[in-house]
């Protein structure tokens, strides 16, 4: 296959930047016949992060693998404001970190700063180890996968927790309803069940004037907002326009 070719098959797929994919699928092939399956596999719908192993992130390259959610360009507000609250060896810790891609990013931007990350699902911890080599991964359920000796120690918490109604997940793109597992995406009837546990525990592990930065919604950064506030957080919410991007910030007294 020629490079226009794979671009008009990619586009007759409904790839929409059909031109960008044909240079990453052709880079990351190891010859024709592998470069024909990837095509093949990009025109049934799998992701094409999934298909070259990786994914663009902030100027990072994160490493993902199938059933690993995929971080979103939206997700760099969240990385950004996060690491921005890093100090010097301060404790920064994600949850539901899938891949990592945040972490990855506090990592690069506070090399001084002590890198937790934690995920309740073995094959995304397993991934999140290669973006984060350096760094401490943790596999259980949210807080129940740190080890104890971190209560009360933290700085930063940041989390991209599953935010999307349950009803709402049946309108998602093809990609993310057939190949990222339904538990990466689902929050609950009003997508907030599993922001709210992190809120409701993050206090025993924060320490003094520390933050918690988790990625929201417009629809939903008042709720969430009001639930870190009931909690004994200050909450503001913080938006980007440019990339759709919605975190909610809380700091303790």
């Amino acid at each position: 296959m020629t490079p226009d070719d794979i671009v008009a098959t990619l586009r007759s797929a409904g790839c929409v930047f059909a031109e960008d994919e044909a240079a990453l699928l052709i880079d990351a092939a190891a010859g024709p016949a592998e470069l024909a399956a990837m095509v093949s596999d990009r025109v049934a719908g799998r992701p094409l992060e999934y298909i070259v192993g990786w994914v663009a992130f902030g100027g990072l390259r994160i490493h993902v693998i199938d059933g690993v959610f995929v971080p979103r360009s939206r997700t760099r507000l969240l990385a950004t404001q996060a690491s921005e609250l890093i100090t010097g060896g301060a404790t920064f810790v994600e949850m539901c970190c899938g891949a990592a891609a945040v972490a990855a990013t506090a990592s690069a931007r506070a090399p001084n700063a002590r890198i937790v990350a934690c995920d309740i699902d073995p094959v995304a911890t397993d991934c999140a180890r290669r973006n984060l080599p350096d760094a401490e991964v943790f596999t259980g359920d949210l807080f129940d996968a740190l080890p104890d000796a971190l209560r009360g120690q933290v700085d930063v918490i940041a989390a991209n927790a599953p935010y999307v109604p349950t009803a709402a997940i049946a309108t998602m793109p093809r990609e993310a309803r057939e190949y990222e597992p339904a538990f990466t995406l689902d929050g609950g009837p009003d997508g907030l069940d599993i922001a709210r546990r992190i809120v409701a525990g993050a206090p025993d592990w924060l320490r003094s004037r520390g933050h918690l930065v988790i990625e929201t919604s417009t629809r939903q950064a008042e709720a969430l907002c009001a639930s870190m506030v009931q909690t004994g957080f200050d909450a503001r919410t913080i938006t980007d326009d440019e990339n759709g991007g919605t975190v909610a910030v809380g700091t303790l007294p």
